[in-house]
């Protein structure tokens, strides 16, 4: 999938969660995998402060250490 692609499928999909990509601030360390992981789990409408849940549970999870 070329970038512009991948860029147009994160703006859909903020657009369909109810999340103002332009309030996100661009300083979040956030990687597109991460954002778009987040806004797939989440319903229509769902709003900023449940994407922003989402994406902590996200990255907590996927950028924790392997278990021994």
């Amino acid at each position: 999938m070329t970038e512009g692609k991948r860029f147009a499928q994160l703006l859909k999909e903020f657009e369909r969660v109810g999340v103002d990509p332009n309030t996100i601030s661009a300083g979040l360390a956030v990687r597109e995998e991460d954002a778009l992981r987040a806004l797939h789990a989440l319903p229509d409408n769902a709003g900023p402060a449940a994407f922003l849940t989402q994406l902590r549970l996200v990255m907590t999870t996927s950028h924790a250490p392997p278990r021994e």
